[in-house]
């Protein structure tokens, strides 16, 4: 991989993994649009790896009193919001890891290709701003159940899709129950985390046992620049997100997909 490659992934890595735009769709479709090779599977995982560092450090403290309630809730401590919350993001990741292990296959041979990205760009794009526009928005974080838990991942493992968005969609589940803005995008950054720790592993695993060359450079430098992106991007999407809502990025998401469909219908 050439240095500019290298940079631009990494950066669209960092900046499309917790945006409701889609991570995976951008990464599948950048390389083709610009005439790069294809990254390979190693520098997915590498940057993927930025981003969970990224997302790790920015919550270090609520994920530190999460796990330290959760112990104490296996020792029989009364529960507590921090325990609840831990559950929770372990609730809403069993359904992603039944549909990966069930559909892994199904998704790499059939669901990768820009028309599938693109129609799923519009329909989970006009979701979202349904989601919006129509949802109270009134909801806490405290008021989350383990319905909501379990609502949202199931939403989470339609992102199996290319072009769906994982942020994207566990937001727009947490907005149609009735849960700010902040409080959805909070809640889907966190269960970000074990999804993303997952699913490297499984990729690293398979990397290994084939016993590729491996360009060291590469992967560190994505890593790092994913990763800076991502922290940065986590910090000003919070900000941001109660004065402008989901509107640009559905904008944006119409506007790539009717893009995709130009250039790829046949």
């Amino acid at each position: 991989m050439e240095m500019i490659q290298i940079i631009w992934l990494a950066i669209v890595q960092g900046l499309t993994e917790f945006l409701p735009i889609s991570s995976s769709a951008h990464l599948i479709l950048v390389p083709p649009l610009v005439g790069w090779p294809d990254q390979g599977l190693e520098f997915d995982v590498a940057v993927h790896l930025g981003t969970l560092s990224a997302v790790m450090l920015y919550f270090r403290d609520e994920i530190g009193r999460m796990l330290v309630a959760w112990l104490g809730s296996l020792s029989g401590d009364d529960s507590s919001p921090d325990s609840r919350l831990a559950w929770g993001v372990i609730i809403g990741t069993i359904p992603v890891c039944i549909a990966g292990l069930l559909l892994k296959d199904i998704v790499e041979l059939y669901l990768r290709s820009p028309l599938v990205i693109a129609v799923t760009t519009v329909v989970f794009g006009l979701l979202l701003w349904l989601a919006d526009t129509f949802g109270t928005r009134h909801r806490a974080i405290s008021e989350m159940r383990w319905s909501h838990y379990l609502f949202i991942g199931v939403a989470q493992a339609v992102a199996l899709v290319p072009g769906t968005s994982r942020s994207g969609i566990t937001i727009t589940a947490a907005l149609f129950m009735g849960f700010e803005r902040d409080v959805a995008a909070r809640f889907s950054f966190l269960l970000s985390i074990p999804v993303i720790l997952l699913s490297s592993a499984f990729v690293t695993a398979d990397l290994i046992a084939a016993d590729d060359a491996v360009d060291w450079f590469a992967l560190a430098m994505g890593t790092l620049i994913s990763g800076v992106c991502a922290f940065l991007c986590i910090h000003y999407f919070l900000i941001w997100i109660q004065r402008m809502g989901m509107l640009p990025f559905v904008i944006y998401r119409l506007l790539l997909g009717l893009f995709l469909f130009y250039i790829f219908w046949p």
